[in-house]
Order: C-alpha cells, then structure tokens, then sequence
C-alpha cells in the first residue's frame, strides 16, 4: 500500500537488496601435499571443525522456510485459489513461530513512533517479495496508524500480528441478500449502490497470537485494521493483487444495518442487526499515505 492503496504499495519492488556476502569456507584440499606429515589429532580437530560449519550454513532461517513453503502452497494459485486443509496449517504453523527478530524488526524503529500530526499516521509498508502466484510484506504502523476497510478478491490472506495490539474489524457478504441504493459521499463522484455484509470480527488482537486467514468467500475478506499500540503485521497473499486477472482493491464505507431500506427486506432479529452492516464502494481515502522502506531481514533465496 510513497504510493498510496494497499495493492499498488504490495506492487512496489523493494526487494532489489544487496545479496548477502558469501561465508568464506576453507579449502580442505588446498595444499594437502603439504599437510601429509601433520600428526592425526590436528587432521582430526580441523574435521570436526569443518563439519559444524557445514551445519551452521544449512540452518534455514524462518522468512526462508516460509518463503519455501509459500512456493509450494500458492504453486498453482489463480483467482479464487484456496490452499488445502494441510497447507493451511502448515503455512499457520510457519507464521505463528515468526518474532520480530526474525524479520529484521524492533518496537523501537523511527516508523512505529507516535506522530504528531492533524493527517492520519503514516504507514511503513516493508516489501519482501511478490511473484504471480503470491506476495509476503510487512505493514508498520504507529499508534492510531489504520488501513481503511478493503478487501482481497479472489485471494486467501495469512495474517501474522508480529507486535503490539491491533484492532481489526472484517465483514463478508450476505449471498442472495438485496441491494440498496445510497446517496454518495462528497467525496464520491457518483450515486452507488450499497451491499449487505455480516461482520465476521470486531476486535482487538494482541501479540503473540494466532494467524489470522481470510479466504475468497468468508473469514473476513474485507477488513479494517487500526493500531491501538505501535504494530506490525507480517501479510502473505495467495494470489497478490493484479488489475491485469482482475484483482483489483477496492475500498469501502460501511453503514449500520438500519440505515438503508434495504433492511425491510431481510429478516433478522433485532439484537443481531449490529452483526451487520451496508458496505458501498468509495475512493481511495485522501489522507491514506503509505510509504515503502527497505527489507532489512534475511535475504530471501529463490532457487
């Protein structure tokens, strides 16, 4: 999500970093001629040596696995794509273990300090990498930071809060339900038609806790997320957006249930009417401003 809607910022390259150097490794044949005479003990000592660096270089660091796993999970993603049951939970289990630590994050990073400001707080959005068939990216947002209501068309979202507390506010679609028609907001260029929606979440989440997953048809597809404290949300999206496949982000004004006639034409209880809500599409908000840093956890490897 500087440009400024959620999947124009998931599109920005940020991964263009500097490759790691890499770790310098000896050459145990490099003059073995002349180490023939050396004394068992000392051969011995440098073998153990080299194999606990061979161990140390094939530790996998956890944005790597992730990354690997995502490979193979969103393989053959499209529009509409949903993992199987065990990919889920693989890809939940791979997120739920992420710290901070692991993705080059701290509390303490200019980003998430409080602004003093009349606009909305900025966003930091830290971009670690996208391909056709999925995306990983972190937002940071400093307290009372939000990102508006949008939704994920088509997409299956794993959403891991790395620190602090976030409110966050997700709705789905009322199938079948009517339509109604509302008045559009000054800021709106034209009359739009309103839909019903159902929230699915209205609360605050606070780290460490699960991942979060929103799916193409329910968990939430459209959510709000607002900063109570300083944050960090650490975003996998299985397929990203794409305005080429039809994916685009579209933006949202929700309204209470009663507010439109619609209502009259659905049966529901009066004390769940606050389940519910009318969501009409509007235009990017004028003070979301979103601006791209630099990755600076581990470099991610794709072959």
């Amino acid at each position: 999500m500087g440009r400024a809607t959620v999947a124009d910022i998931k599109g920005r390259d940020f991964s263009e970093l500097d490759k790691e150097a890499k770790a310098n490794t000896e050459n145990t044949n490099k003059g073995s001629n002349t180490n023939k005479n050396r004394n068992t003990t000392t051969s011995d000592s440098r073998g153990r040596k080299n194999r606990r660096r061979q161990k140390k270089t094939m530790v996998v660091h956890p944005v790597q696995r992730l990354f690997d796993a995502c490979k193979d999970v969103f393989a053959h993603a499209g529009t509409g794509f949903v993992p199987p049951p065990d990919k889920i939970e693989q890809l939940s289990a791979l997120l739920d273990e992420i710290r901070p630590v692991d993705v080059g994050l701290s509390p303490r990073m200019p980003f998430f300090s409080p602004q003093a400001t009349r606009r909305a707080p900025t966003i930091t959005y830290l971009h670690i990498h996208e391909c056709e068939k999925f995306s990983m990216g972190i937002f940071c947002l400093p307290p009372s930071g939000v990102l508006p209501l949008h939704n994920h068309p088509g997409m299956t979202v794993f959403s891991k809060l790395l620190f602090g507390t976030m409110h966050i506010k997700s709705y789905d679609w009322v199938v079948g339900a009517p339509s109604a028609s509302a008045v559009a907001e000054p800021s709106q260029t034209q009359r739009s038609e309103v839909r019903m929606a159902k929230v699915k979440v209205d609360s605050n989440l606070t780290a460490p806790c699960k991942t979060s997953i929103l799916y193409p048809a329910d968990g939430g597809n459209m959510h709000c997320f607002t900063a109570v404290t300083a944050c960090a949300v650490l975003d996998v999206l299985g397929p990203p957006y794409s305005d080429l496949e039809g994916r685009h982000c579209t933006y949202y004004l929700a309204y209470p249930f009663t507010k439109f006639s619609g209502d009259e034409q659905v049966s529901i209880p009066d004390e769940e009417k606050d389940r519910y809500a009318w969501l009409q599409e509007r235009d990017k908000p004028e003070d979301l401003v979103v601006e791209g840093a630099l990755y600076t956890g581990p470099v991610i490897r794709e072959n």
